[in-house]
């Protein structure tokens, strides 16, 4: 399949060369049609007219297709512009599921076009999973899948794939109903390999796993990763089958979940939009509001130290220390953290391991805290006058932080979970400012005892 450049495609539009453009953007990948045409104009969104008209250059089933790739300022852009014909044509080719996602990111007017140019009953099944919480199965699922009968024969239910899988998102598993609730399950692989007068009831396999319309996306997702699923059928209390979710609608989720964890980590409300499409404005405020509690933080921590200024005035070359000390907690801190989060996003660990998990930080700490603690005793013993005291108090001090910075990093993911809080939140700058205060704290009250230093 050919690719061309985005660099390609502005010559061709420059030269008013459109029979080759045409020709040439035809034969590519619909996700990379979207991706280049995403690169043209994000810089410059207001050669709107070239934009449609490279649009309208499309052939019709292709352009239906980049339309659901594009992003949600294109759609609105290209709703508006379209007669009701055209729109309705590119509703009718797409899945009910990414209609649905669009009209998430849609104003009121554009909604209200979308719905009035559905067809009745893609208008009723949009209207039914808008019903559904926007963090639920039951919001990312898709009523296009294909249901048979255990009555049927094997060549019946081919017979039926081939009458309507044209207009099903995916036709590799096929779901047996009764009276609309799901008794099981059957891939095209086994009615591939079973013969033509094999009924469906005897090869379809009975241990099913589903999930509620109420279940959260991301567990969802999840089961993707676990089972690795093509698509996972979705059941209402009373287990009649109401829809599915495919595969790229749980690596959508995954991908949002990420983005939304990465940005709590760094200290940011996470963006509901791309980096170059979120305004200024959205950015700082996106990142002010954690910026002033850690500032607030770190305020406590100058509040700590001038606690503690009798000893460095009588001994200055403490101050020396404490960046290297803070850093040190800080930075074993944040690796415990990032584990325990990654092995809870993957459900490897529980609330019900913590005092398991403590233990085991415990016994690292330990191991890690005395390789630092002999190296930086060493050090400074050699390069401090041979002041043994101050060598073990420094010591001693990097072996407690240590040692405490990764107990605490462990424990705060956990008790996050626990009080239904995303434990990403825990992660570093906030598990730093907060480990940076107990290491002060911890510093000096061991370095004024060793040294003899009276608060």
């Amino acid at each position: 399949m050919a690719d061309i450049s985005v660099s390609r495609i502005e010559e061709l539009l420059n030269e008013r060369n459109y029979a080759v453009l045409k020709e040439e953007i035809s034969d590519m990948n619909s996700a990379d049609v979207a991706a280049a045409i995403d690169e043209l104009y994000e810089d410059s969104f207001d050669e709107k007219a070239e934009f449609l008209m490279l649009y309208r250059l499309l052939p019709k089933d292709t352009a239906a297709e980049v339309f659901t790739f594009m992003n949600s300022d294109m759609q609105e852009y290209l709703i508006n512009a379209f007669s009701d014909t055209e729109l309705r044509e590119v509703l009718s080719k797409s899945f009910i599921d990414d209609t649905v996602d669009m009209i998430e990111e849609m104003p009121a007017n554009v909604v209200a076009r979308i719905l009035k140019n559905s067809s009745t009953g893609a208008r009723k099944a949009i209207n039914e999973i808008l019903k559904y919480p926007r963090d639920s199965a039951g919001s990312i699922m898709t009523i296009e899948y294909v249901s048979i009968h255990k009555d049927m024969t094997v060549s019946e239910a081919f017979d039926k794939i081939r009458s309507v899988g044209v207009n099903k998102e995916t036709i590799y598993t096929c779901y047996v109903t009764e009276n609309r609730r799901l008794i099981g399950i059957v891939s095209v692989k086994d009615l591939f390999i079973a013969d033509d007068d094999d009924i469906i009831g005897d090869i379809m396999e009975t241990n099913i796993i589903s999930v509620e319309t109420t279940e959260d996306k991301e567990n969802v997702a999840k089961m993707f990763r676990k089972y690795d699923f093509l698509a996972i059928p979705v059941v209402d209390k009373d287990y009649r089958l109401v829809g599915i979710v495919t595969f790229d609608d749980a690596m959508d989720v995954i991908e949002e979940e990420d983005s939304e964890d990465v940005s709590k980590m760094y200290a940011m409300t996470p963006m509901e939009d791309s980096y170059f499409r979120t305004s200024v404005f959205r950015h700082a405020m996106n990142r002010i509001v954690w910026l002033l509690i850690l500032m607030i933080g770190m305020s406590v921590t100058g509040v700590i130290t001038m606690r503690y200024k009798t000893a460095f005035s009588m001994m200055p070359i403490l101050v020396a220390f404490m960046p290297m000390i803070m850093d040190t907690g800080g930075n074993c801190g944040s690796q415990s953290s990032t584990l325990i989060i990654r092995g809870m996003a993957v459900d490897e660990i529980h609330f019900t391991d913590f005092f398991k998990v403590i233990f085991k930080e415990f016994r690292i700490s330990i191991l890690i805290s005395a390789v630092l603690a002999v190296v930086n005793g060493v050090r400074i013993y050699i390069m401090y006058g041979h002041n043994t005291t101050l060598s073990l108090a420094v010591a001693v001090s990097i072996t407690a932080t240590v040692v405490m910075s990764k107990l605490i990093g462990a424990a705060l993911p956990m008790l996050a979970k626990k009080c239904r809080l995303d434990p990403a939140i825990m992660a570093a700058p906030l598990l730093a400012t907060v480990i940076d205060m107990c290491s002060v704290m911890l510093y000096f009250t061991i370095a004024s005892a060793m040294l003899g230093i009276y608060i």
